[in-house]
């Protein structure tokens, strides 16, 4: 980065751009993966013999190494270099892909999926480090609106993607399809990502790491163990959280004590950094949990297929397209707390019609609200990131894009667990159909359950009045549910409120680690 790049807000050169396209195609494989193997759970129980709950471990496993791995890489950016990480990253995430592809059993697909998320864990953080150190301050927001489209469109095309794919071809392809997109993506990182010249100074703080990655890990293991247990008191469930949270806890109190601890909350005496990331935490948990339930809404009470469930996502999509390059300049020349309380009125007008959802709510209705939603999408989460991190130093980047990213994995596992929890336990009240049972288990079939399977073409020999009062008890548990995630969006305006209104000017020093000019504000932004 130069003074030039610190100098041109109202450009993005050709040199940055081409960073920024690394940084992209590695983001898009890592959220990608996520939601198209979300859709290939039904096809992993058939293929390897297995129940949901072990097939879930697909996504828990990758969401566990992603916990473990994350709170190391801003300490191994500053040690290695983030080029030398990030192509390491790739390869990893790459590889994994393949063996996945290769797995005959699911304990095996579990393995590998690890493996994918040591290498996905990094990705994120080392790519937002990248970018940032790239733009310069007067920049970050155009750049991190390119980097928001994976962050946002994924959830989207994912369903799409993954639902063409198993039809079209096979399971194994929802890996393989990252095979060509790694290899062009480390070749590309050769070519296009400045060269490496760390100066490592810093020592691995091992006590940090032995109660962080393991805390962290087992609270989300926990918290994900929620929807399989539908209650707290599973020992399962808060044993685990307990145990986990107290090595978090101990890790809060003991990272002050050494000069360079694993995960620098330190950060956080940066008002301006704390307010950004309080908002983002909230708002991850309100909309990543209840976003994950409109899909599931048009699968389980519209009986869509999964192509089509995906499709009718896509108005989301377009309007944070439309959005979210305005919203990057505009976070580039106008204090993100002036933009972004609209940009949420916006997200609070879409999801307040899913509250009002029934078995026959109009499509036109939905997608006009899903494009609603997506306008304010578009207006949210960069700008947030682009607060919280526009203020740190060269040095800092790193450390700060590592916080920003556990507060967003946490945000986002806590947010589906208490969206599943609150969604199985309406659908538990259903009533029992007497005398039906479910054939693979022998246990009692409730109505909401034989709407469901009829909605997905299994033969019911049961009266239609029965089905179409379980499909519309489906239907307001879903609506219950959705009510939930409005309030969290509602709550989300409380540290909002709190985002910086005036623009401060930066200052630019040298930092001593990278030889570049980076920005360091005299007030916090």
């Amino acid at each position: 980065m130069t003074d030039t790049a610190a100098t041109q807000p109202a450009k993005l050169d050709a040199a940055v751009l081409k960073i920024a396209g690394v940084v992209v195609l590695g983001a898009i494989m890592s959220i990608l993966d996520i939601t198209v193997v979300s859709v290939a759970l039904p096809t992993f129980q058939t293929e390897f013999n297995a129940t949901y709950a072990q097939v879930a471990w697909t996504l828990t496993g990758y969401t566990l190494a992603l916990a473990t791995v994350i709170p190391l890489s801003g300490w191994a950016a500053d040690r290695f270099g983030t080029k030398r990480l990030y192509m390491l990253a790739l390869f990893l995430f790459t590889a994994g892909s393949v063996l996945c592809a290769t797995a005959g059993s699911i304990e095996q697909l579990v393995g590998y999926r690890v493996l994918q998320g040591l290498g996905g864990g990094m990705l994120m953080p080392l790519g937002m480090t990248i970018m940032t150190r790239a733009a310069g301050p007067e920049r970050i927001g155009r750049l991190m609106a390119v980097l928001g489209i994976p962050m946002l469109l994924g959830p989207i095309g994912g369903p799409i993607l993954g639902g063409w794919l198993i039809e079209a071809a096979s399971w194994h392809w929802v890996f393989l399809i990252n095979l060509p997109i790694g290899i062009i993506g480390l070749v590309y990182a050769q070519l296009a990502l400045p060269k490496d010249d760390p100066k490592p100074s810093e020592s691995f703080d091992f006590v940090g790491m032995l109660m962080l990655s393991p805390g962290l890990a087992l609270f989300l293991f926990g918290v994900s163990s929620l929807p399989e247990t539908g209650t707290i008191t599973a020992t399962k469930v808060w044993v685990t959280m307990l145990i986990g949270a107290l090595l978090v806890i101990g890790f809060v109190f003991y990272s002050f004590k050494p000069k360079h601890p694993l995960l620098d909350l330190r950060l956080f005496r940066n008002r301006r950094l704390a307010v950004s990331t309080i908002s983002l935490f909230v708002f991850i948990i309100a909309f990543m949990g209840a976003g994950l339930l409109f899909p599931s809404y048009f699968l389980q009470v519209r009986g869509e297929s999964t192509l089509h469930a995906g499709l009718l996502m896509a108005p989301q999509g377009i309007g944070a397209m439309i959005t979210m390059p305005i919203a990057g300049t505009l976070a580039d020349r106008i204090p993100v707390g002036r933009t972004v309380p609209f940009a949420m009125a916006l997200i609070a007008a879409g999801f307040f019609t899913f509250t009002q959802v029934g078995t026959d709510t109009s499509y036109l209705l939905l997608c006009g609200s899903l494009f609603v939603m997506g306008l304010g999408m578009g207006g949210t989460m960069m700008p947030i990131m682009t607060s919280a991190l526009r203020t740190l130093t060269s040095h800092e980047v790193a450390r700060g894009s590592t916080l920003v990213n556990i507060l967003q994995q946490i945000g986002g596992s806590i947010g589906t667990a208490i969206m599943s929890v609150i969604l199985t336990s309406h659908l538990n009240g259903s009533a029992e159909i007497p005398g039906a049972t479910n054939p693979a288990t022998g246990e009692p079939i409730t109505e909401a359950q034989a709407a469901i399977a009829a909605q997905h073409g299994a033969q019911m020999q049961l009266p239609p009045d029965i089905l179409q009062r379980g499909l519309s008890f489906v239907a307001d548990s879903f609506a219950s549910t959705f009510w939930v995630g409005f309030i969290l969006v509602l709550a989300t305006f409380v540290p909002i409120a709190f985002l910086p209104r005036k623009k401060e000017p930066a200052t630019v020093a040298t930092s001593a680690d990278e030889g570049d000019a980076v920005p360091t504000p005299v007030i916090m932004h």
